[in-house]
């Protein structure tokens, strides 16, 4: 190594140094949008990894394997191989010092000021899809349909399924076993944890797992993971899910045989062993493991290219363990995970439901107003507007005329029980609420239709109490056959269905 080593630990020190105050600096500096707070976490996340980097480089020159920093330490006070020279070593340093300046003309001292603004205004790229909505929201559309169009899925909605992803605990034992679920898994996983770097750049993830591993393991143990309890490995055989017969409660074959063909089978295929032959011959071969444990049967037993066997005919169950365990894991990180992004979640599913209940235009509107409030965001950011009485803004960024919020009242608040207890201040958004996806949304988890009827109604027992009125009157407007149906009897006489029949029991017709 040449004998600028002790400039290049120099400079790499003055970096760290450097970089520390920019992330002071800049964390110093309050966010003014949820875009902004991304950008400053993720500068400061490149920061924080390019001192990693140059710490560890730093470590490495002062382990000194090579020992160079020591012999130009050394070489310093004149000490070199040829003899005590100071003033030859110097001019050969010299001459060295003035060659790896002319190599490297970019390695100058760095200026902290001159950079600041720079590096403080920079904007990482970012990757969200239009979906995302710059990290607002998730986009599971993907996995979305690898769930619905596999074994172990349901054919539901989108927005159910977002209920249903971070509730892994729910899905049957025996389909978690098979390689679609795993890789469904494991896309899964994949996203969150991709989503979530994104998003929170500044957190320690590695640091999150780590311990989730450690409280995993002891729980594994004791079987109380949630949906695999009592799963744990036991003497070599496969998790106790498998096993679908405690031959516990079995003494003989006869009482064995009781169960059935089916489940005899299913119970055999879990040891990876022969599920062929007469119901007899299922039971005695079942029988063989409740005192025999599985590596010391005869080979004859296992099934051919059975997961449960190897070569030898010994049983390979702890392999199949660690695979279930390592699902188990992976559902244990994802329910993690979901807890980390609770907000996005219950944002996201808030989302999908408000665009069910838009129409075209109201969706093409909205875009457009969101356009023209990023495009304001950006024009404005550096102006500070002056609004103490706090007014709405306006469409070109500013607040409206005081004239123009009395005169619509927008000072005056208007609740809406049905829609959450949600404020809506002025006349006019009250009443353009009701035809709103938030007040359709309530009214329909309250199983009422959301007629003119219910206009001006914003308490729930209010309009309960209006739909079991309206339900009355509609009832007895309805044709009731025992009133008003007809019968006529021999003579000609005209009677309604009660009467004729009262009549005709009592022998009279």
């Amino acid at each position: 190594m040449s004998s600028t080593l002790l400039e290049l630990t120099r400079s790499a020190h003055e970096e760290v140094e450097r970089l520390e105050r920019l992330i002071v600096k800049d964390l110093q500096n309050e966010p003014a949008s949820n875009k902004d707070r991304l950008f400053q976490s993720h500068r400061v996340r490149n920061m924080i990894d390019t001192i990693s980097s140059t710490t560890e480089r730093l470590t490495q020159i002062y382990e000194d394997v090579d020992n160079a920093r020591r012999d130009e330490i050394a070489a310093l006070g004149g000490q070199t191989a040829t003899g005590n020279n100071v003033f030859s070593a110097f001019y050969d340093r010299l001459k060295e010092i003035r060659e790896y300046h002319r190599r490297h003309p970019a390695a100058r001292v760095v200026d902290a000021n001159e950079e600041h603004e720079a590096l403080l205004k920079e904007e990482p790229s970012i990757e969200f899809s239009g979906e995302e909505a710059f990290g607002k929201y998730l986009d599971l559309h993907e996995l979305y349909n690898q769930y619905i169009n596999s074994k172990f899925g349901e054919p539901i909605e989108y927005s159910a399924y977002l209920d249903v992803f971070s509730q892994p605990h729910k899905t049957p034992r025996k389909l978690k076993s098979t390689r679609q679920y795993r890789e469904y898994m494991e896309s899964l996983l994949e996203y969150l944890i991709y989503f979530f770097q994104r998003t929170e750049p500044l957190q320690d993830l590695d640091r999150i797992f780590d311990k989730l591993v450690s409280e995993f393991e002891e729980q594994w143990e004791n079987g109380k993971v949630q949906g695999w309890e009592n799963g744990s490995q036991e003497n070599g055989h496969a998790p106790s899910q498998h096993i679908v017969i405690d031959l516990d409660y079995y003494s003989t074959v006869e009482e064995l045989i009781e169960v059935g063909p089916e489940l005899l089978k299913e119970a055999l295929g879990a040891l990876g062993l022969k599920t062929g032959g007469t119901v007899l011959q299922r039971a005695e071969r079942l029988f063989l493991t409740k005192h025999t444990p599985l590596e010391m049967l005869d080979k004859k037993h296992f099934a051919k290219g059975s997961r449960g066997t190897e070569q030898n005919g010994v049983a390979a169950a702890p392999r199949e363990v660690d695979q279930l365990k390592s699902i188990a894991l992976m559902e244990a990180k994802l329910k993690k995970l979901c807890n980390l992004l609770q907000e996005t979640i219950e944002r996201t599913k808030e989302n999908i439901q408000k665009k069910q209940a838009l129409t075209y235009e109201e969706m093409e509107e909205e875009r457009e107003e969101e356009d023209t409030q990023v495009d304001t965001e950006s024009d404005d950011d550096d102006q500070q507007i002056y609004n103490p009485l706090k007014l709405p803004m306006g469409w070109d960024g500013k607040p409206i005329p005081y004239w123009l919020y009395k005169l619509h009242g927008l000072g005056q608040e208007f609740k809406c029980e049905i829609c959450g207890n949600y404020s809506y201040w002025g006349r006019r958004a009250f009443e353009r609420h009701f035809k709103e996806w938030r007040h359709q949304h309530g009214m329909r988890c309250l199983g009422i239709p959301n007629t003119k009827n219910f206009n001006e109604i914003t308490s729930i027992e209010e309009a309960k109490e209006l739909w079991k009125r309206i339900q009355e009157r509609q009832g007895v407007n309805k044709w009731r056959p025992d009133l008003e149906e007809e019968y006529e009897d021999k003579e000609g006489n005209i009677y309604n269905k009660k009467t004729y029949t009262d009549l005709q029991r009592q022998g009279l017709i």
